[in-house]
């Protein structure tokens, strides 16, 4: 009778344990980072996106400074919503810190302090979106001329422009860093971290031509724009790279 020898079980499998990669807990670290992260770019993008909206609803029309009192409610929440991007922004630096300080501290501190002043200057603007509020009551109220409300109104929304693009070129130029040292660590793939520093770089000069009068920053806003929805989407599915992320942690554990 002829029998067929049954392959010796060899490693982990022999013996019923799992392969490493599928029970090592930084596995775990590195797609709840990557993800938190990635959801945090979509958010931004949809809450300002909001903001921007409501706000614009109430101070798009020439003489909107006599509608304000019935849409004081629309203004204020798309306020809220600016400045809740802010927030959004500094928790997405404060995740990566961890992750980017291993491979670069000097880095890692520029982008998060780039993202700090980003939400200062943004908060400015917004304040002065607010300032609206109180002029438009006392333009209602005779203490103040229609024309200089009108005039004073005009300049808060100039001033949250202003604001606003001053805010984007510091976070242009910390996300230069970020893509740079993305790139150098392959943390995302190569191709990806280089579209974002051409994103970022065209991003920066449309922010500085707004500032000096030229208004091109929302077609150069557009690469970017794309860079950060498509790498959102990366760190959603496939998070952080396995080897790059795993390095870092390596070098951590070390220390």
């Amino acid at each position: 009778m002829t029998t067929t020898a049954t392959p010796p079980i060899s490693g982990d499998r022999g013996r019923g344990v799992v392969p490493t990669e599928a029970r090592d807990p930084r596995t775990g670290s590195r797609m709840w980072t990557s993800r938190l992260i990635g959801a945090l770019f979509l958010a931004g993008f949809l809450i300002y996106g909001a903001g921007s909206i409501l706000v614009n609803s109430v101070v798009g029309a020439p003489d909107f400074l006599a509608g304000v009192g019935a849409q004081q409610t629309t203004l204020a929440l798309g306020a809220f919503l600016m400045i809740a991007t802010t927030a959004v922004d500094i928790g997405k630096a404060v995740l990566f810190f961890p992750v980017l300080e291993r491979h670069g501290k000097r880095t890692a501190v520029a982008y998060l302090a780039t993202m700090i002043f980003e939400m200062a200057m943004m908060t400015v603007g917004v304040l002065a979106l607010l300032m609206i509020i109180p002029l438009a009551d006392q333009a209602d109220g005779g203490q103040l001329g229609p024309d200089a409300a009108q005039a004073l109104g005009s300049l808060a929304v100039d001033a949250n422009e202003t604001a606003y693009q001053i805010g984007q070129l510091s976070l242009a130029f910390g996300c230069l860093f970020l893509c740079a040292l993305l790139f150098r660590t392959g943390l995302v793939p190569k191709w990806l971290a280089g579209w974002g520093l051409v994103g970022y770089a065209l991003h920066m000069a449309g922010a500085a031509a707004e500032v000096f009068g030229a208004p091109i920053s929302l077609v150069l806003l557009i690469p970017g724009g794309i860079f950060e929805v498509t790498l959102a989407i990366w760190l959603l599915i496939k998070g952080f790279t396995p080897t790059a992320y795993n390095r870092s942690l390596v070098t951590q554990a070390e220390e």
